[in-house]
């Protein structure tokens, strides 16, 4: 994977290299809001691990929520067409050149 955000000779995220594949949670919903009988807003999927949580923009923020408990730093947006990347611990947003979106428009 390239990161095509590089600066200079570096990644922005440190934590890129470390991404394996994973296998999402949920096909379209954010399971912690449904369980709860709640909405979300955005959802979003953790690179380490497959977990789909809503955004921060929701009122439950699972997906933040589920990068405390764990450690996981990188998540994907778990939105239709959306190709992009947040790094909790570099806080940064990116796309990866070549990796389409989780979902395709």
């Amino acid at each position: 994977m390239t990161n095509s955000g590089e600066r200079g000779s570096g990644f922005i995220c440190g934590h890129l290299a470390d991404v394996q594949p994973v296998t999402a949670d949920s096909p379209d919903s954010c399971t912690e809001c449904v369980a709860m009988g709640d909405t979300w807003v955005h959802l979003r999927e953790c690179q380490g691990c497959g977990h789909i949580g809503c955004c921060d923009s929701s009122k439950n923020k699972h997906a933040t929520a589920h990068h405390k408990a764990s450690g996981h730093p990188l998540i994907r947006s778990y939105e239709p067409g959306e190709g992009w990347w947040w790094c909790y611990e570099d806080e940064v947003v990116f796309e990866v050149e070549g990796v389409p979106p989780v979902r395709p428009a």
